[in-house]
């Protein structure tokens, strides 16, 4: 099973119109678990048993918005450890439901700030001090990095044979960004490297500026953030752009219903940054953007709702 996880297809858009440069969508949601965050599911819990800290039975316990989750659900069952996921109550139920059917014991906190105790990171921290459980630790674990520096990068180099325009992605941990901006880097791929950030989160000002903007709300799950994740490193990004709740799930729609793609909501975020992108820059070379996970633990959200 976890050698099916990676190798997804790079594919042109076909139907959604767009100006400029071609966009292409690397399509991180048809990884087994579904996600992206697959990857560094899998990267983390090798690093930590090639390390010697993980014992048969162990169990691993993670801050998620879901996905990251999910993947650390198939990693442990395929190797027989316990997870615990501590997810904000700002995630959907779809994902709740699944990690609970995966055999993962879910505990909700409130959408607290990073500086409260029940911050859902916070409290992470704290269950796996008391209880002695591994921290898997997805925002500040250099094997987050590592596996996209060594598997995503590499695999988008090989499918472009390098020929790269831009690079979109949005940052929930800085994972993705950090180590595909790296890879691109060490190859000598000219491609600029840009962060899709919702409207109301902080990355975006930081990107630009080094300094925090401000904090809003915003419905989009599992990018942004109010302060900066240690994974996530400025000097890889060129560019920031901004991208409204109305437009990511418009965006995110019209990749389900005009491409096929079945796809999350941040895949909105990344693909109508990647469209601006494009118009402006031009050229032959491809636009790519991330579609970080799919659609099946949305189905209960509103933003997915059809007209019947």
């Amino acid at each position: 099973m976890l050698q099916a996880v990676g190798g997804t297809p790079l594919l042109p858009l076909r139907h959604i119109e767009r100006r400029g440069a071609p966009v292409w969508v690397k399509c991180e949601h048809l990884n087994p678990g579904g996600s992206i965050k697959d990857r560094i599911a899998v990267s983390i819990v090798e690093d930590a048993r090639r390390r010697g800290q993980l014992q048969p039975g162990a169990t691993l316990v993670e801050a998620t918005a879901g996905n990251t989750g999910i993947g650390l659900a198939m990693v442990a069952a395929v190797y027989g450890y316990r997870l615990v996921c501590v997810m904000p109550e700002k995630m959907s139920v779809d994902k709740r439901t699944t990690l609970a059917s995966m055999g993962a014991r879910v505990i909700v906190t409130p959408n607290a700030p990073p500086s409260d105790p029940e911050n859902f990171q916070n409290v992470a921290r704290r269950m796996a001090a008391e209880h002695g459980w591994l921290l898997t630790d997805q925002f500040q674990n250099p094997a987050n990095i590592a596996a996209h520096e060594h598997g995503t990068g590499p695999e988008i180099v090989e499918q472009t044979q390098g020929r790269v325009a831009a690079f979109v992605a949005g940052a929930g941990t800085g994972g993705t960004i950090t180590g595909v901006g790296r890879c691109f880097r060490s190859q000598g791929v000219a491609a600029r490297v840009v962060l899709a950030d919702p409207e109301g989160s902080a990355l975006a000002h930081w990107a630009r500026t080094g300094q925090l903007g401000d904090d809003g709300s915003y419905a989009v799950e599992g990018i942004g953030a109010s302060v900066a994740p240690a994974n996530l490193d400025r000097t890889v990004i060129d560019e920031a752009v901004t991208v409204d709740d109305a437009r990511t799930f418009a965006v995110a729609r019209r990749l389900i219903r005009e491409e096929g793609l079945l796809v999350g909501g941040s895949a909105g975020t990344a693909v109508a940054a990647a469209l601006q992108v494009a118009e402006r820059i031009g050229g032959d070379d491809p636009v790519v953007a991330v579609l970080p996970d799919a659609m099946d633990r949305y189905r209960s959200q509103p933003w997915l709702q059809p007209t019947l």
